[in-house]
């Protein structure tokens, strides 16, 4: 009878062997591996793209330009070729102080797409040239920085 609890007890454990061994290294790990880091911010960019964005003008830069060209068109000839220099200075100067206005309040900046590990694309948008390149290896830090990952 010991005979048979021990033969049944050495039976037993050889068959826990294998389940033993896949809890100490799951399939998906080779034995001697580290597992690897999740990084659900991390990617390689894909894009650097510059953009310009043309101001809206508010109307302030018309109408002082307008002034300014019918004041100056006024200082030209006499008689009707004086009123017509007025309208014409009027208008040149409303069209130009209308651009000033835009292209003082023009904005650019740089807008970096990174395609994630898990697939998702994300885009940055930074003010200054980023300093990464297209095909590196970056972490999206606090939502809006890019950080260079050592391969």
């Amino acid at each position: 009878m010991k005979r048979t609890f021990e033969l049944a007890c050495l039976i037993f454990a050889l068959a826990l062997c294998p389940i033993a061994a896949t809890a100490q290294n799951p399939p998906s790990m080779a034995p001697g591996t580290a597992a690897p880091p999740e990084c659900n911010t991390c990617g390689v960019v894909e894009s650097i793209r510059y953009v310009q964005k043309k101001g809206q003008g508010s109307g302030v830069g018309a109408v002082a330009g307008g002034v300014l060209g019918g004041v100056l068109g006024h200082q030209i000839g006499s008689g009707r070729g004086n009123t017509a220099a007025t309208i014409v200075g009027a208008g040149a100067g409303a069209y130009a102080g209308n651009e000033v206005e835009k292209n003082s309040k023009k904005k650019s900046y740089y807008v970096v797409a990174v395609r994630l590990d898990d697939g998702r694309m994300r885009t940055i948008t930074q003010g200054a040239r980023p300093g990464v390149h297209e095909g590196e290896r970056v972490k999206i830090v606090g939502g809006n920085r890019l950080a260079l990952i050592a391969n």
